[in-house]
């Protein structure tokens, strides 16, 4: 006989655990770190060219859209 406890699936849990949330922190960091250099970039770029944010994304015309229509240059909004 054995003197290994019965039930020590607590152990291999707790361990599965801490790897996860080890590796959750690795990955919430870096991908913190990519959304603060996109949103740099996209500044320094806005200053560069004239061209905001959501134009550079392709979101221009939606965005020119709402403002034409919020301020009533349009006939029809959408």
């Amino acid at each position: 006989m054995t003197n290994t406890p019965v039930n020590d699936k607590w152990v291999e849990n707790r361990d599965a655990g801490q790897i996860h949330l080890d590796q959750l922190k690795r990955v919430e960091l870096f991908n913190g770190r990519a959304a603060m250099l996109g949103i740099v970039i996209g500044i320094v770029v806005e200053g560069l060219t004239g061209a905001g944010i959501a134009h550079q994304i392709g979101l221009g015309p939606l965005v020119d859209g709402y403002a034409a229509c919020h301020a009533q240059f349009l006939p029809f909004c959408f």
